[in-house]
C-alpha cells in the first residue's frame, strides 16, 4: 500500500530521500525542510512548515503529491486557493466519538479473517491516543443522591446492587455543619432545596452535609460509588476498550478515572516532537474534543474534527484542508505588573474577535510572547472558537522548553531543541530577523491591558481599577439605574460609627463588607490564585490585616486549587488575612454569604450606605450577594484581597496607600504585588510538578476499577448478539478481493425530498432517544424501558440504534410530508413512514434510494454517523444544489455519490416532485468533476456533476468507500 509506507522502511524511490538529515551521530533521522535550499522556506509561517514537513515526509503519490509539497511551498501565492493533505502525528478520542470507529475495526478484522488473512494486521496506521472520560454520571454526590442511579443497557432491565440509604449521624459535633461562620442548621441541612426531607436520600457512610455549606470530606467512598453505577451501565462499552487496549497496535486506551481528553492531552500526551522507527518529526494532533486547540500553545499544531474525520485518519486517510491564510498577531509592550493572566488572555481574544479572522490560522510573534506562561499560551489558544480561528499557534522557543523540563527527560528535551532548531521550527520572539510574512498582522499592544472590575450591578460594565474610586462617585451621583445610587451631595460624605468586637470602627460610601476569593470560571487559572495567596503573604509580612467585620471567604474550585495553595506556601496568609476554605459549592455568587454582624447592618442601613461586595465570581447583580449591599464588582482574585485590606473600592491604588505597618510606614499595591515572574516560578515549580507527579502515578499504577473490567484475550472481539451498545456493523458485507465495476443505479426511488440548508443535526443522530422513534421501538424490542434507553452518543457503537436515529430529527422538513419530523412517503404503498421503516421496506424490495435536496446540504458540525446512517439505510446518492465541502467528503468515504446540480438548476426548476423513479448511468472510467446524466421514469433528462474533487475519491468511491477499501487492499 503506496500510502502505509512506514517511517524506517522508506523505500530508495521516496522522491525527498535526499532531505534525510541526523541527528545523534546518526542514531535519529529526519526530514529537513531546510535542505530544500528554497528562501521561501525560511518566510513561511511556522505552522505552514509544519504542514509542508508532513507532506514531504508522507509523500507516496496517492494520498500526498509531490504537487502537493511544492503548492505548500509556495504558500504566498496559492493560500486560500489550493487544497493539501495533512497527516498529523496522532488521533486523539474520547470514549463517545472513539468507539464507533474501533467498533469498525473490530468488524474489519473479522472480514478480513473470512478470507484467510491474519486479522492482527488490521490496526490504526496512525498512532491514536483514546481517552474514556464522557461515561462517568454523576449519581453519588458527598451530600445526596438526587436521582436514583439508571443503570441502563443490558438485554432486560438492569437493577444495581440493592444499598441501604440510612443516614448517618454528623461527623462533627454541635448542630451545625462545618463550625464556619454563617454555618445552618442541621435541620435546614436534612431538608431538599425544595423543602422535602425524602426528596434527599443519605448515603450510608456519608456524614449529613449541607448543600450551600460543603465541607471538605473523604471522597473515596462516593468515587467509589460512582465508579461502580459506572461499570455497571458500561459494562460492555468498558469491556470493549479493554480489548481494544490488548487488541490493537498503534492504540492507547487511557481507563476511566485519570483524567479528561483535554488535560490528559496538554499534561501528558504532548511531545511537542514524535519519534519512530528512527525518525523524529513534529508532533501533531487531530481530536474529537473541542478543547483539542489547547495543544498549539505548547507549540503543536492541531485542531478538533469530528469523529468521522478521526477514523479516516486512524486509517491512513490524511486530512483534506484549504491552504490557509495565516494571520500574524504580533505581540508588543510590557504587561501592567497589577494585570493577570485572565486580563490578557480576554484582551486578546476580544482583540482577535474584532479582527476577523474566521476560518484562519493565527501564529503569535514579537517580543511581547516571551512574557506569556505556557498556561497563558494555553488558554488563548483554547478560545479559538470565540473568535472563530482554526488554531491558535505558538511556535516552541525557552519558555515552553523550561515548561517541558518539569515533565521530560534531559535527554529528550535536548533532542527535541536540537531538532527543533535544525528544522527552523523554534523561534526566539525578540530576534526580528526570525518573523516569517503573514497574510496579514494584528499588533496588540500588552501594555494597553490594564486591569478591570464589573460593576456595580452588571458584570459587563467594566471599570479600569485606576478609575475606580472616580466612576464609584460618579455612580453615587448619577440616577438610580444600571450603575447609579442617586445618593443626594450632602449625604455623599457621611461616616457611620459602629461597634465590632469590641472596638469602634466606621463606615461609608463604598465600604467593602464581603470579599470573596473563588475561583471558578475564569479564575481557575492557577496563576491568579497564586497571585493573590502571593499578595496575601506580602501583606501579612508587611503587617497589613483585613477588618474583623468584613465577611471574608476562600473558596476553591476543587482540592487540587486547595492542594497548590497549600504546596506553595500561601494558604496560611489567606487565613491569617481571614480568607478560609469555607467549602467547595458555589456559595457567594448565588447569594449563600454567611450573614454580616448586626452592627454592620445596622450601620448600613443608619446612613443609607452604599455598602460594596467584591469577589472573583461570575454574577453579582444589585442585592444578590446580600440585600443590604447594593453595589457589587468581579474582580481578580488578587484585586479581591487588595480592596478587602484597603476596605473600601473608593481608593487610588496609585495615589494612596492600603496601609500602614506598625512603625507607621506607608504600604501601597505596587509594594506588595507580586512580579509575574515570581507567580511563573512558584507555578512551574508547585502546580505542574504537583499536577504531572499526580497525572504520572495514576497513569503507571492504574486502578482496580480498571483492572477488573474482564475482556477477551483474543485478536478477534466476541461478539454478545444480546448487546444493545456494542453491533459488528455491515460495511463489510459481501466484501469482495476484487475492485467491482461502478454499478449504476437503476430505478431508484428519493427517499427524502429535502430543501435548503438540511444540517448534520437533521441527518445524524443526536440526545436522548425519542420514546415513539424508531431506535426506541427496537430498544423496547430487547426489553429495555424508557428509563434505559441512555442516549444516541451512548449507543454509537450499534449500528442498528444509529441507523434508526438517522434523519430522526423531530426538525426535519421532508417536502413529502409538508411538516416537520422524522416521516417520510413510502412512493410505492403511498404510506407515510418512519424514514427508517420506509428505507427498511425499500432494501427488501431491492430498490436503490437517492435523496434529493437543496442548498448547503450537510451543514453543521460532523457527526459520525452523518454518512455511516445513510449508507446503511441504502442511499446510493444525493443530489442537491451544493454540499457542505466536509460533508461531501463523507458520503465520497462511505460510498455515497455527491451530485450537484448543474448552475442554474434545482429540484423546481426542472420540475421535479421527487416520486419518478430515477437512473444514473457510471461510466466504467469516472474522472473528478465528471458530468453525468440522470434520467426519470417521467421521460425526463438532466445532468449532474459528480463531486469527486481528486483521483483518489474517484478511487475510493469505486472501493465502496474507505473502509472498504482499506479492507480490500489488506486482502
Amino acid at each position: 500500500m503506496l500510502h502505509n509506507v512506514a517511517i524506517g522502511m522508506l523505500q530508495p524511490l521516496h522522491p525527498y530521500s535526499h532531505l534525510i538529515d541526523t541527528l545523534k551521530d546518526g542514531q535519529i533521522k529526519f526530514f529537513n525542510p531546510y535542505k530544500l535550499n528554497d528562501p521561501r522556506y525560511d518566510k513561511l509561517p511556522l505552522s505552514i512548515r509544519v504542514l509542508l514537513e508532513a507532506a514531504i515526509r508522507n509523500c507516496d503519490g496517492f494520498y500526498t503529491k509531490q504537487e502537493d509539497v511544492r503548492n505548500i511551498l509556495h504558500w504566498q501565492q496559492e493560500q486560500n486557493k489550493a487544497e493539501v493533505p495533512f497527516s498529523p502525528a496522532r488521533v486523539l478520542l474520547q470514549d463517545f466519538t472513539g468507539i464507533p470507529a474501533m467498533v469498525d475495526l473490530a468488524a474489519m478484522r473479522d472480514a478480513v479473517a473470512k478470507h484467510g488473512v491474519d486479522p492482527s494486521l488490521v490496526n490504526p496506521k496512525c498512532p491514536t491516543d483514546l481517552i474514556v472520560d464522557h461515561s462517568l454520571q454523576i449519581d453519588y454526590s458527598k451530600c445526596a443522591i438526587q436521582n436514583a442511579p439508571n443503570p441502563g443497557g443490558g438485554e432486560g432491565p438492569s437493577q444495581g446492587p440493592s444499598r441501604s440509604v440510612h443516614s448517618r449521624p454528623p461527623s462533627r459535633g454541635g448542630a451545625q455543619c462545618g463550625g464556619q461562620r454563617g454555618s445552618c442548621s442541621k435541620a435546614a441541612c436534612s431538608d431538599s432545596p425544595g423543602g422535602s426531607p425524602a426528596s434527599v436520600q443519605q448515603i450510608e457512610n456519608t456524614p449529613l452535609l449541607c448543600p450551600f455549606h460543603l465541607q471538605p470530606v473523604s471522597e473515596v467512598e462516593t468515587a467509589l460509588r460512582n465508579q461502580e453505577m459506572e461499570l455497571i451501565r458500561n459494562k460492555e462499552r468498558l469491556q470493549f476498550f479493554k480489548w481494544c487496549s490488548k487488541a490493537f497496535k498503534n492504540v492507547n486506551v487511557v481507563p476511566p478515572d485519570v483524567g479528561a481528553v483535554h488535560q490528559l492531552n496538554l499534561e501528558y500526551l504532548s511531545r511537542v516532537v514524535q519519534v519512530s522507527d528512527g525518525f523524529i518529526y513534529p508532533d501533531s494532533v487531530v481530536g474529537t474534543d473541542s478543547h483539542t486547540t489547547m495543544i498549539n500553545g505548547l507549540g503543536i499544531l492541531g485542531w478538533g474534527v469530528g469523529g468521522i474525520e478521526s477514523e479516516a485518519i486512524m486509517l491512513g486517510q490524511p486530512i483534506s484542508l484549504t491552504l490557509p491564510q495565516v494571520v500574524g498577531c504580533k505581540l508588543v509592550g510590557s504587561i501592567n505588573p497589577l494585570t493577570t493572566s485572565i486580563d490578557i488572555v480576554l484582551g486578546i481574544t476580544k482583540h482577535l474577535r474584532q479582527a476577523g479572522i474566521a476560518g484562519k490560522f493565527v501564529e503569535f510573534f514579537g517580543p511581547g510572547v516571551s512574557q506569556l506562561s505556557v498556561p497563558d499560551r494555553t488558554t488563548i489558544a483554547n478560545m479559538c472558537p470565540e473568535y472563530n480561528a482554526t488554531v491558535s499557534f505558538f511556535p516552541v522557543d525557552q519558555v515552553t522548553l523550561k515548561h517541558f523540563k518539569k515533565t521530560s527527560e534531559l535527554e529528550k528535551l535536548e533532542l527535541l531543541e536540537s531538532y527543533m532548531k535544525a528544522v527552523k521550527l523554534f523561534r526566539s520572539y525578540d530576534d526580528p530577523s526570525e518573523d516569517p510574512q503573514y497574510s496579514e498582522v494584528i499588533e496588540f499592544n500588552l501594555s494597553s491591558m490594564v486591569p478591570y472590575v464589573s460593576g456595580p450591578k452588571r458584570p459587563q460594565d467594566r471599570v479600569a481599577v485606576s478609575s475606580m474610586k472616580e466612576d464609584f462617585q460618579s455612580c453615587l451621583d448619577e440616577k438610580v439605574g444600571f450603575k447609579g445610587f442617586h445618593i443626594a451631595k450632602e449625604k455623599q460624605e457621611i461616616r457611620v460609627p459602629f461597634l465590632h468586637g469590641g472596638q469602634e470602627y466606621q463606615l461609608s460610601h463604598g465600604s467593602v463588607v464581603i470579599a470573596a476569593v473563588i475561583s471558578c470560571t475564569n479564575n481557575c487559572n492557577p496563576s491568579v490564585m497564586l497571585t493573590a495567596g502571593l499578595l496575601a503573604r506580602k501583606a501579612v509580612e508587611a503587617g497589613l490585616l483585613v477588618k474583623p467585620y468584613i465577611r471574608t471567604s476562600l473558596a476553591p474550585g476543587s482540592g487540587m486549587v486547595t492542594h497548590y495553595l497549600n504546596a506553595s506556601g500561601v494558604l496560611p496568609y489567606f487565613n491569617k488575612l481571614g480568607f478560609e476554605v469555607i467549602g467547595y459549592g458555589c456559595a457567594t455568587c448565588v447569594g449563600n454569604t454567611a450573614p454580616l454582624p448586626e452592627a454592620v447592618v445596622d450601620a448600613i442601613k443608619q446612613g443609607d450606605l452604599v455598602a460594596c461586595g467584591v469577589l472573583s465570581g461570575n454574577r453579582h447583580f444589585e442585592g444578590r450577594l446580600c440585600d443590604c449591599v447594593r453595589a457589587n464588582y468581579l474582580a481578580s482574585p488578587p484585586l479581591v484581597v487588595a480592596y478587602a485590606i484597603a476596605g473600601t473600592v473608593g481608593v487610588d491604588f496609585e495615589k494612596e496607600p492600603l496601609g500602614l505597618t506598625s512603625d507607621g510606614k506607608e504600604v501601597y499595591l505596587r509594594d506588595i504585588w507580586p512580579s509575574r515572574e515570581e507567580v511563573q516560578q512558584i507555578e512551574e515549580d508547585t502546580v505542574f510538578s504537583s499536577i504531572f507527579k499526580d497525572l504520572r502515578g495514576r497513569m503507571e499504577k492504574g486502578n482496580t476499577f480498571w483492572k477488573n473490567v474482564e475482556c477477551s484475550d483474543s485478536l478477534l472481539f466476541p461478539w454478545d448478539h444480546k448487546s444493545t451498545y456494542i453491533r459488528s456493523p455491515s460495511f463489510f458485507s459481501k466484501l469482495s478481493k476484487e475492485v467491482p465495476p461502478p454499478q449504476s443505479i437503476e430505478n431508484a426511488h428519493a427517499l427524502l425530498f429535502l430543501g435548503d440548508k438540511v444540517t448534520t443535526d437533521h441527518i445524524s443522530p443526536a440526545g436522548s432517544i425519542a420514546r415513539v422513534s424508531a431506535a426506541a421501538k427496537y430498544l423496547m424490542s430487547k426489553r429495555l424501558t424508557p428509563r434505559e434507553f441512555n442516549s444516541y452518543g451512548a449507543r454509537r457503537g450499534n449500528d442498528a440504534v444509529m441507523t434508526r436515529g438517522t434523519f430522526a430529527s423531530i426538525k426535519l422538513q421532508n417536502r413529502f410530508i409538508g411538516k416537520p419530523g422524522p416521516k417520510t412517503l413510502h412512493i410505492p404503498s403511498g404510506q407515510t413512514l418512519d424514514v427508517f421503516e420506509a428505507a427498511d421496506r425499500y432494501q427488501r424490495d431491492g430498490i436503490p434510494l437517492i435523496i434529493l435536496a437543496g442548498k448547503d446540504y450537510g451543514s453543521g458540525n460532523s457527526r459520525d454517523w452523518v454518512a455511516k446512517g445513510p449508507y446503511l439505510l441504502g442511499v446510493r446518492a444525493v443530489i442537491a444544489e451544493s454540499f457542505e465541502k466536509l460533508h461531501r467528503n463523507q458520503l465520497v468515504g462511505m460510498g455515497i455519490m455527491p451530485l450537484q446540480f448543474l448552475s442554474g438548476q434545482n429540484a423546481d426548476s426542472l420540475e421535479l416532485s421527487g416520486k419518478e423513479r430515477f437512473s444514473i448511468t457510471l461510466p466504467e472510467s469516472l474522472s473528478p468533476g465528471q458530468e453525468l446524466t440522470v434520467k426519470t421514469s417521467q421521460g425526463k433528462s438532466f445532468s449532474v456533476t459528480a463531486l469527486f474533487d481528486s483521483d483518489t475519491d474517484v478511487i475510493l468511491f469505486q472501493h465502496g468507500g474507505l473502509l472498504r477499501y482499506v479492507a480490500r487492499t489488506l486482502l
